[in-house]
């Protein structure tokens, strides 16, 4: 028994026509034997969920950097967030669960220690440019499993690259997971900046709040069930007029008064100025570097300044610190 060709005459048989079918994939940039279980959606899935990167993403910052409390998202509760709204979406909408899933779980797998701050000041020191949304589908491609990289397919590829705001996925399981991004982190940002007394529920302009819901329960709520209502049934993933223009009007909102707030930003010029000593050293010294990114220069014939930007933008919040000590922050000195 074939366990995955039944799953593939499955989704034939259930799935909606605008579904990304597992059989019709795109492939791999490497050929590999098809799997008698697992589909290839599947087996991208469980590639990521295994990664060393994917890992990382808990001791990596979301907004609030090095937060005291055990409740304050992280980049991987972030991640498994954007995933469970996602695969509530396709499900619904009879889309590629597996596939959709596949792409949330590796859609932040580039980012830097220290958030987006981090993503910032690596892309203005680094000649060649920094972005996440690259950088994850560089982790897949090549950084993961000793340059070897994942191999995983074209469309998750394409829906890790394409999940950004101007993003344009090729697939509508990437377009879901575009959306829940954006729906994942406006409203846990929200629960999280509660949390930290910057605000409270009642502070959000009712002119969105109204139509978009007064909890982040109802929110999430509201937003989901309105994209499967507009979507159902269709070529493309939408939401009504009213509601996405809401929900851009709240994530300008929080912009404004939670992301550029003193109180998340109060360390961010510390975390950047740290990332700076971090790169101009190790671009002073390129043999410092673990064995695997020398190998990218060596083998690949990669620049040093992007191998220097692969191992910084793989740190944890946690290790970059604890490099950044090691190397500039002076011992005591005691006899022996």
């Amino acid at each position: 028994m074939n366990i995955r060709e039944s799953t593939e005459q499955w989704e034939e048989a259930y799935l909606s026509p605008y579904a990304a079918f597992s059989k019709n994939s795109k492939g791999r940039e490497r050929e590999e034997k098809p799997c008698d279980i697992r589909t290839a959606y599947q087996r991208d899935r469980d590639r990521i969920i295994h990664c060393k990167a994917f890992r990382r993403l808990k001791h990596k910052t979301q907004v609030f950097l090095a937060p005291e409390g055990d409740h304050y998202r992280t980049r991987l509760t972030h991640t498994l967030e954007v995933s469970q709204i996602a695969r509530t979406i396709a499900k619904s909408l009879r889309m590629n669960e597996d596939m959709t899933e596949a792409i949330a779980l590796g859609h932040d797998l580039g980012h830097t220690p220290f958030g987006h701050s981090g993503e910032t000041v690596l892309n203005q020191i680094c000649s060649e440019g920094f972005a996440h949304y690259r950088q994850s589908v560089r982790v897949v491609e090549v950084l993961e499993k000793d340059g070897q990289g994942l191999n995983l397919t074209w469309e998750v590829r394409d829906g890790i690259l394409n999940h950004r705001t101007s993003g344009h996925p090729s697939t509508l399981e990437g377009a879901i997971v575009r959306l829940s991004d954006k729906i994942a982190y406006i409203n846990h940002d929200i629960d999280d900046a509660i949390r930290a007394k910057m605000f409270v529920e009642t502070d959000l302009p009712e002119c969105y709040t109204d139509v978009l819901g007064h909890s982040v329960r109802e929110r999430l709520n509201n937003l989901i069930h309105d994209i499967i209502g507009n979507s159902f049934e269709k070529q493309e993933i939408i939401m009504s007029p009213d509601m996405e223009k809401a929900m851009r009007g709240l994530r300008t909102w929080m912009f404004e008064n939670v992301y550029k707030n003193d109180i998340p930003k109060a360390e961010e010029g510390k975390a950047q100025n740290l990332i700076v000593m971090l790169f101009h050293y190790y671009m002073d010294n390129p043999d410092k570097l673990a064995k695997e990114y020398l190998d990218l220069m060596e083998i690949r014939k990669e620049t040093k300044e992007r191998a220097v930007c692969d191992y910084i933008a793989g740190m944890s919040d946690s290790y970059a610190i604890d490099k950044f000590e090691q190397l500039f922050v002076p011992k005591a000195w005691k006899a022996i």
